[in-house]
């Protein structure tokens, strides 16, 4: 039995043409409908040019033959030359060409769409000689479209692009630790949907993330998690339909948490309360100068910590709000006293933390100073959570 036979049932009416194969028992039979009909091997058999819409009759009521005239040898014969045909069929099925899709299962609490990049050690016990493994997980009941790249100053790579099953995880790449620069500065695209069945429809997610290299040096850095049996280093692309917070810069997102007021309670007061700031660098002295001046080579690199226990000797009283717009003014005044002095390299330290104060100098880098010239400060000098800029 091949792909293509007419084939015709033998315990109830119908038949039609071998359309594929599912395992060794199951065969696809199409009907004129060009419906896929699942049925037992044995319960079709191969026909010529018969009408196939006859079903066999019960015992006793079978159709009337013309008398068989040959000797027992003869027939015996024709029989044996039936059952080695259909061991010859049986060997030339093609199993290859299975058009039969299982249906997904669904599990409770799927629909909220959540999906992660995941890096995994292939041998967690030599972490500073190991490889990786890249997946990217689908945590969720949707199909998802997706397309990992990766940046090379403005110009961008693809490095893997595909569709993953509902509750899946898909095998992108592995690499080495010579690799890990590349990872510096990663985009995730991805639309969800499903098959034939109607759903909620989800916004096509499109998110930009750096990935620290230092942490593939650190064990702790691969927790146990749900998707793999060894620990692994997850990035969250969305979880629970929420996005995770993105590298670009959104003004008006930025701009609310920059006037967010927090709720007064006993401890905090509203920013128009709060005039009295103790200024560690103004003591009693017009204009504060944070400023921390180091030597390389011939030239002078300007340092400016913004860290709020930096600027400020109490922070008692200020919201985060009132914090970021004064982190956000010593940045500012910083680069205008310094606006005449082309070349002069200033590095202003932020720290990691939530990333709010990075991306607020950032904007203002993209819209107020748009001729000065910033990239990540040297990691090896200030770590990670230092910007650089320079005066032009």
């Amino acid at each position: 039995m091949k792909i293509g036979d007419k084939v015709r049932f033998i315990s109830e009416v119908g038949g039609g043409v071998v359309s594929g194969f599912q395992g060794k028992n199951i065969v696809l039979v199409q009907d004129e409908d060009g419906f896929d009909i699942p049925m037992a091997i044995n319960d079709v058999v191969v026909i010529g040019e018969e009408d196939y819409n006859k079903a066999h009759l019960p015992y006793g009521k079978q159709e009337t033959k013309k008398p068989d005239n040959r000797s027992v040898k003869a027939i015996m014969g024709d029989q044996s030359n039936i059952v080695d045909n259909q061991d010859n069929e049986e060997d030339e099925v093609d199993f290859s060409k299975v058009t039969f899709r299982a249906p997904v299962e669904e599990r409770k609490g799927g629909n909220a769409l959540s999906a992660y990049l995941a890096f995994v050690p292939i041998d967690i016990k030599e972490i500073t000689h190991t490889r990786f493994e890249c997946y990217f997980v689908n945590d969720s009941n949707y199909y998802i479209q997706y397309s990992y790249l990766a940046a090379d100053g403005n110009s961008w790579t693809l490095r893997s692009q595909g569709e993953v099953e509902p509750n899946t995880k898909e095998y992108i790449e592995e690499f080495g630790r010579e690799e890990l620069n590349a990872f510096g500065h990663v985009a995730i695209q991805l639309f969800a949907y499903k098959r034939e069945k109607p759903f909620v429809l989800k916004p096509v997610i499109d998110v930009q993330f750096r990935i620290d290299p230092v942490k593939f040096y650190k064990l702790h850095t691969f927790q146990e998690n749900d998707f793999f049996e060894q620990p692994a280093l997850l990035h969250t692309i969305i979880e629970n339909d929420k996005v995770t917070r993105p590298l670009v810069v959104d003004a008006k997102q930025l701009k609310a948490e920059m006037y967010h007021v927090e709720p007064n309670d006993n401890t905090k007061v509203s920013s128009h309360q709060n005039n009295g700031y103790v200024r560690r660098y103004d003591d009693g002295r017009k204009g504060g100068n944070p400023f921390i001046t180091k030597r390389k080579g011939d030239e002078d690199v300007i340092v400016v910590d913004l860290h709020a226990n930096a600027l400020l000797d109490t922070t008692a009283g200020m919201s985060a709000g009132d914090i970021l717009n004064y982190q956000l003014d010593v940045f500012r005044r910083t680069l205008k006293e310094h606006a005449s002095e082309k070349g002069q390299r200033i590095v202003f330290v932020h720290g990691k933390g939530e990333g709010v104060l990075r991306r607020a100098l950032i904007n203002d880098l993209v819209y107020r100073f748009k001729h000065y010239t910033y990239q990540d400060a040297s990691f090896q000098e200030y770590g990670y959570g230092a910007t650089q800029v320079t005066i032009k």
